[in-house]
């Protein structure tokens, strides 16, 4: 087995059941050796002999199976295990940091928003989630690692949703300070989507007990064929199926996860979306309400409206690169050189605070704004003064070429070489992936971002206007610069320009 194609950057995903889309590459055997070679791995760091990990998994088909495998992988390294079951991925985190339990690491079944079909696992230290390059150790340890012919399962079970949702609750009810401290949420109608994932805990066990009505709460059972929409908050038809809830049940805030809990968005009263760059802005709001003047990291592709929202409350905008471990471990960074960050945040809604261990916990940020919430604020007044663009789009250019990553740099040096030349264009400054460019308004009155992917062989363009027109011009003067590059398919942009011209 190719162990090292299982991994996605600090995750392992692989296709696990059998379907129309590929070969199965991820079954109990490659779980159990990856569970194992995580034990070696973990002892070699912590220089302990013997270790406490929990395994927990969110609602996919293959997930009990899988958590069996990988108390049987650990087992036979001597390990003694904890049975999460069904779990988000953050408290899996959380097993490793709470009081009364802080294992030596845990292992979480998931793959995320990813089709039925496929399923993954992540992995935790008290430290945080491993990185690309440990991951990496451990795909080439699984490659040699030897297990014997017979298993053992044996795990104590442990309900520690339990345990992390009265985190969660007492979270809000310390902030709030409500006359009625038990029930802080009293009066507000919230509910939650949770596309059949592993979030409807959120319901019966994080907001009911506060108080709080959620009636019109949609798809909180767990069922791994996920079969009313994909549980993702970027998704139009999940978006759209929250937003309807949220209108129809009058409520005053609509939630909605991924599978696993680790990402979240929202909806206002009115219907409008809580997400992107409008979640960033609010959660930003927050942030520097509590701690004035902090540093907001985001990643490369948030619009200039929020980087004016920021500055304009008194922050500073760090627009980092893309990727959800780039944008928190630039703010871990920051702190450790002594600038303050309290919030790193990816548009696809991986948000983590500094009080919350740089966990991206989409339970977590959600308690942000329910504390907002609770103590009689407002969430669409806090962003009120939030400019977003009139129209944006994302496009993504197939690379051709063997060696994509010469190929994408001779592409971003065209680009480079452009600005100078062609009036209306500047180069963004702080500018750390790819090429961002500012347009005035003659030119199409907004910016484009074009960049390398960062686990496919795609170049992703994005483009904002604060014109509704604005786009497709930029689009077309950037087509005129990249057209001849034989090696990158550029249909996706001759398609854009055609229909919007």
């Amino acid at each position: 087995m190719n162990y090292k194609a299982l991994q996605n950057g600090s995750d392992i995903r692989g296709i696990a059941m059998e379907n129309e889309n590929g070969a199965v590459n991820l079954t109990e055997n490659e779980v159990r050796h990856l569970a194992a070679a995580f034990a070696e791995w973990l002892k070699k760091k912590s220089g302990k002999d013997s270790l406490k990990v929990a395994v927990g998994r969110d609602s996919r088909l293959t997930g009990e199976a899988f958590v069996r495998a990988s108390v049987e992988g650990m087992n036979a390294r001597g390990v003694e295990c904890y049975d999460c079951g069904l779990a988000s991925t953050p408290a899996m985190f959380m097993t490793t940091v709470t009081e009364g339990y802080k294992f030596d690491g845990s292992i979480m079944i998931t793959a995320s928003h990813l089709p039925w079909y496929r399923n993954g696992m992540k992995f935790f230290t008290p430290g945080g989630g491993l990185e690309s390059s440990d991951i990496k150790e451990l795909t080439s340890l699984a490659e040699t690692s030897e297990l014997p012919e017979s298993f053992d399962s044996s795990a104590e079970k442990l309900e520690f949703m339990d345990i992390y949702a009265e985190h969660l609750r007492n979270t809000i009810k310390n902030a709030v300070k409500a006359d009625d401290f038990e029930h802080p949420l009293a009066g507000l109608h919230i509910i939650v989507d949770a596309g059949n994932g592993c979030g409807g805990f959120y319901v019966s066990k994080v907001l009911e007990p506060l108080g709080a009505n959620t009636e019109g709460s949609q798809f909180l059972e767990p069922d791994g064929h996920f079969p009313n929409h994909i549980p993702n908050p970027e998704n139009k038809e999940a978006a759209a199926a929250i937003a309807k809830a949220t209108l129809a049940a009058k409520a005053d805030l609509g939630i909605i996860f991924d599978t696993d809990v680790d990402r979240a968005g929202a909806i206002l009263p009115d219907g409008r979306s809580l997400t992107r760059n409008a979640l960033i802005a609010v959660l930003a709001r927050i942030a520097l309400t509590e701690h004035p003047g902090t540093t907001i990291v985001t990643d490369s592709v948030t619009s200039s409206g929020l980087a004016a929202f920021i500055k304009a409350h008194g922050g500073v905008h760090r627009r980092f690169k893309r990727g959800y471990r780039n944008v928190i471990d630039e703010s871990i960074r920051l702190n450790s050189e002594g600038t303050d960050s309290q919030l790193a945040i990816e548009t696809s809604g991986h948000g983590a605070f500094k009080e919350n261990y740089f966990l991206d916990d989409g339970a977590y940020l959600m308690v942000k704004l329910l504390i907002e919430l609770g103590k009689g604020h407002k969430l669409e007044e806090m962003i009120s003064d939030l400019k977003e663009p009139a129209a944006s789009v994302e496009l993504r250019f197939p690379v051709l070429a063997d060696d994509v990553s010469t190929l994408a740099d001779s592409v971003l040096n065209t680009i480079k070489a452009s600005v100078e030349i062609i009036d209306g264009w500047t180069l963004a400054p702080d500018n750390f992936e790819g090429v961002r460019v500012n347009v005035d308004e003659h030119k199409g009155n907004g910016w484009f971002l074009i960049r390398k992917s960062l686990h496919e062989p795609i170049m992703p363009l994005n483009i904002e206007s604060d014109d509704k027109d604005g786009c497709p011009i930029i689009a077309k003067t950037l087509y005129e610069i990249i057209k001849r590059e034989e090696m990158l398919d550029l249909q996706s942009i001759i398609d854009y320009i055609g229909n919007s011209l």
